[in-house]
């Protein structure tokens, strides 16, 4: 277990007007509550980031670094805990969006996990009795298991390692395959590594108690007994409208009935899930994938929250995914960020990462379901549109804000039009 506690019980991320400081002001307000060291502020500063020489032993061919903006959601609450989080995004109004949504959690969100369990695949083809062939799989369980943990003693003695079978026989095109899957106890990390070095090692013993020849020995990315869930309840978000709360549960229904709506509505989910992801370095596409494989888990892809009326017009939300994060090996280990966003998030386990990670998913899809029902989602995205194009046509600091405004009660959010409204209003303030 990572302990990263930094705080004392009085931490607060409730933070009225957070956003109107500046990114230094923010930054000084976490760093007071966690305890940051001027190497840590200096980090996340860009001051002091990932190195190319860092870069080159991550990837190959390294160059340099692809920075991506890294804010803080506020307001969250998760199993009665307070929780700053970190949020790696190039998308406008993500972070706020959560942030707001958490605020309209009173008591903030409850989340529960199932463990860390991961699954290896080990294709089996040639197989001449592919249902014997399971059988004699079973029969060797343990021998296999046995096998699959020494290859991790350290794992293994933190009460992880290989710890049962799952075998399946699969109708291929031109055969039956056998596939056995490991379940291995991951603990705190993600584990790919550790299970994909499980799988290749068994293989060669599987393949002799059962005539087949291996093919794959990979992890699986559906992650189907590595479950978090989530509840959230918004008290009387929009008070009072019956009207509004009806459109909001009928957009959710129609997520539940049509997989064009389900595949934006879960994007919208993994908006605020992979964004967390990403600044604690875990692996976004095994998240993604994962999240995607486990909503078309039923044969029909559906959402992966649900939103019922509670008692005095609240909002009931829950969310259900897979959630293959860790705290150990990996970038979450090497990336000089992630290992300060990790600090920032104040997380001693797995369960407790994989908990805000979903409460920020559930945050962002109430977020996103009360834009549609009310105002709608455009509204808040143009807006910083049109900071975007401001910024690029070089816009100053203190002539961003009415650019924006002017462009706001115009109507009217182009390259042109912001163009115009700049160049006009730099050739007022010349004139004074």
């Amino acid at each position: 277990m990572l302990n990263t506690s930094n705080r004392g019980d009085c931490m607060v991320t409730r933070i009225s007007g957070f956003y109107k400081n500046s990114p230094e002001e923010r930054l000084e307000i976490i760093a007071k509550q966690l305890n940051l060291s001027t190497e840590e502020k200096n980090t996340l500063l860009g001051n002091a980031g990932l190195s190319v020489n860092v870069a080159d032993h991550m990837v190959e061919n390294a160059i340099g670094s692809f920075p991506i903006p890294l804010g803080i959601a506020v307001n969250f609450k998760v199993n009665e805990k307070d929780a700053f989080v970190p949020m790696a995004t190039e998308e406008p109004s993500v972070i706020a969006a959560a942030s707001n949504a958490a605020k309209q959690s009173a008591k903030g969100f409850f989340t529960s996990y199932t463990g860390s369990i991961m699954r290896g695949q080990i294709q089996l083809t040639n197989v001449i009795d592919p249902y014997g062939a399971l059988a004699r799989i079973y029969e060797n369980k343990e021998e296999i298991l046995h096998r699959c943990n020494a290859q991790d003693p350290t794992l293994v003695s933190l009460g992880g390692g290989a710890k049962d079978l799952d075998v399946h026989v699969i109708d291929g095109v031109a055969e039956k395959m056998v596939v056995t899957h490991l379940l291995v106890d991951t603990k705190d990390a993600m584990g790919a590594n550790a299970v994909n070095t499980m799988a290749e090692a068994v293989a060669p013993f599987i393949e002799k108690i059962t005539g087949g020849k291996a093919i794959l020995r990979i992890l699986s990315n559906l992650a189907d007994q590595r479950i978090v869930r989530a509840r959230g309840v918004f008290e009387n978000p929009f008070s009072g409208d019956k009207n509004v709360q009806e459109k909001f549960i009928r957009a959710a229904e129609l997520a539940e009935a049509d997989p064009y709506r389900a595949a934006t509505h879960n994007k919208g989910i993994m908006n605020g899930i992979t964004a967390v992801a990403l600044a604690t370095g875990n692996d976004t596409r095994a998240v993604e994938a994962g999240a995607h494989a486990y909503a078309a888990i039923t044969g029909r892809y559906r959402p992966l929250s649900h939103w019922e009326i509670g008692e005095d017009d609240s909002m009931i939300g829950s969310i259900e995914l897979p959630m293959p994060v860790g705290l150990v090996g990996g970038v979450t280990a090497s990336h000089p960020v992630a290992k300060v966003a990790i600090k920032i998030l104040d997380v001693e386990s797995v369960e407790e990462l994989a908990g805000i990670i979903a409460s920020v998913g559930l945050a962002q899809n109430f977020a996103a379901l009360k834009a549609l029902a009310g105002e709608g989602i455009q509204e808040g995205h143009m807006k910083l549109h049109a900071r975007n194009i401001a910024m690029q046509l070089g816009a100053k600091n203190d002539e961003m804000d009415k650019v924006v405004e002017l462009a706001m009660k115009q109507g009217k959010i182009s390259y042109d039009k912001i163009k115009e409204i700049l160049l006009s209003l730099q050739k007022n303030n010349s004139n004074h």
